[in-house]
């Protein structure tokens, strides 16, 4: 008799009362790298993607996962020492989070409830901003680029990251 009100129990713990469930926002997986051959048509397929998503909604998800998937590509080069194609790849991931904050100005004009993308969008900066700040305590300050025939290149990428950091702090 009591294994039965135990089960009963149970079964009514599990299916009836409410469960919150929080899941902790994870960026992608690295796609495509410059070098490999497909690289340029998933770069191409990131461009033609925009006509697809139209909406508030789907567009400010869009930008946000390309801005995702930009900056772990910015991670893994950075972590290859490959430090002018990631300091490329941190720009379009910056520049994929400007369109964010009119977006979402624009859902919550036309009435739609935004809340719930504001949080998504929150989240996701919080989890940039720590892989920024992960970034700058393992890289150089500034790093000069010699190419063979041509002039050198300084890349400051402490300034490049702390923009990028600031970037996702206003959001």
């Amino acid at each position: 008799m009591k294994k039965t009100w135990f089960f009963l129990v149970l079964i009514t713990y599990y299916l009836v009362l409410p469960r919150s469930i929080f899941a902790e926002y994870v960026l992608p997986y690295p796609s495509y790298m410059p070098g490999n051959i497909l690289y340029k048509v998933s770069r191409f397929m990131d461009s033609a993607k925009a006509y697809w998503y139209w909406g508030n909604i789907a567009s400010v998800k869009y930008h946000l996962a390309l801005s995702d998937k930009y900056l772990v590509e910015a991670k893994t080069l950075f972590e290859y020492k490959q430090y002018l194609l990631a300091a490329d790849a941190l720009a379009r991931s910056d520049k994929q989070l400007a369109d964010i904050p009119t977006l979402l100005l624009q859902g919550e004009k036309e009435r739609k409830d935004m809340n719930q993308l504001r949080l998504i969008v929150h989240e996701a900066m919080n989890v940039h901003m720590a892989v920024i700040n992960t970034m700058k305590s393992q890289l150089p300050k500034e790093f000069i680029w010699k190419p063979e025939k041509a002039a050198e290149t300084t890349i400051r990428i402490d300034e490049l990251l702390t923009s990028s950091y600031e970037i996702r702090r206003g959001l």
